[in-house]
């Protein structure tokens, strides 16, 4: 599939809709995002001082993915927040292209690290469904995943688990944090 990527702007309103819709009609299933003002709300704090917002589109110049990121620690680290491809143009490279590009941008400015929480909203990993209180450290020592949480698709990208929150979204259901080094 033919896409770019480009910055998204203020002034992109048609854009910005149809990062938003994306956003809304990906997480609104599992509870986040679940209002077009929420997702609007989200893509519009993206393009904020201090954040990165690029839209990739297809040919016809429709928005198929978005990604955002946030600046933490001086520049050092930035946190990917948030990540959404077109269902119907998933495992295409879309996702993978928006990191490669954030990535490079990052490195451009002199970040070394870049992270992002996945929630684990239905128990698709091994830290899913369990009393982390009690179960961390060992529970690190082989995360593994399920269904259709993204971990796979960020390990294939070279990120690793560096943390957890646990019952972040409720008894069992934690944030999962993964880390990237950039620029190596």
């Amino acid at each position: 599939m033919q896409f770019a990527i480009e910055d998204l702007t203020l002034v992109d309103g048609a854009r910005i809709e149809q990062a938003a819709a994306l956003l809304h009609s990906a997480f609104f299933p599992l509870g986040a995002w679940t209002t077009m003002d929420e997702a609007r709300q989200e893509v519009l704090d993206s393009l904020g001082p201090d954040r990165i917002s690029r839209v990739a589109l297809d040919a016809g110049g429709a928005v198929v993915g978005w990604i955002g990121a946030i600046r933490e620690y001086d520049g050092l680290v930035w946190q990917l927040h948030p990540i959404v491809v077109d269902e119907s143009k998933r495992r295409s490279g879309i996702g993978r292209a928006l990191i490669l590009d954030l990535e490079l941008i990052l490195t451009d400015r002199g970040a070394l690290t870049l992270w992002a929480g996945s929630d684990d909203l239905a128990g698709e990993t091994s830290l899913g469904d369990i009393d982390l209180y009690s179960a961390l450290p060992g529970a690190f020592t082989v995360v593994q995943s399920w269904g259709n949480h993204p971990l796979p698709f960020y390990r294939r990208l070279g990120f690793h688990v560096i943390g957890v929150m646990p019952d972040a979204n409720g008894p069992g259901r934690p944030d999962i944090f993964l880390g990237k080094r950039l620029g190596s």
